[in-house]
């Protein structure tokens, strides 16, 4: 019997915690210069405001479980 591959995509945008959850990048937060030290693109408050982690929603796990191979 083969080996399920893990999608390559799913795997650049998703992280799996310790306990289990999975965290995916927060939305918006690639676009304009999000990155940048002087932000060209909105305030900095909204780029402080996009930074990091959230988790991912419940209806969206059973899919990113499947992808990832867990």
């Amino acid at each position: 019997m083969p080996k399920n591959k893990t999608h390559s995509g799913a795997k650049k945008r998703f992280k799996v915690t310790g306990s289990g959850k999975i965290m995916r990048l927060q939305a918006g937060r690639k676009s304009g210069a999000a990155f940048a030290s002087a932000p060209t693109t909105g305030s900095r408050k909204k780029h402080r405001r996009n930074a990091g982690m959230v988790e991912l929603e419940k209806s969206d796990v059973a899919r990113a479980k499947k992808m990832l191979g867990i």
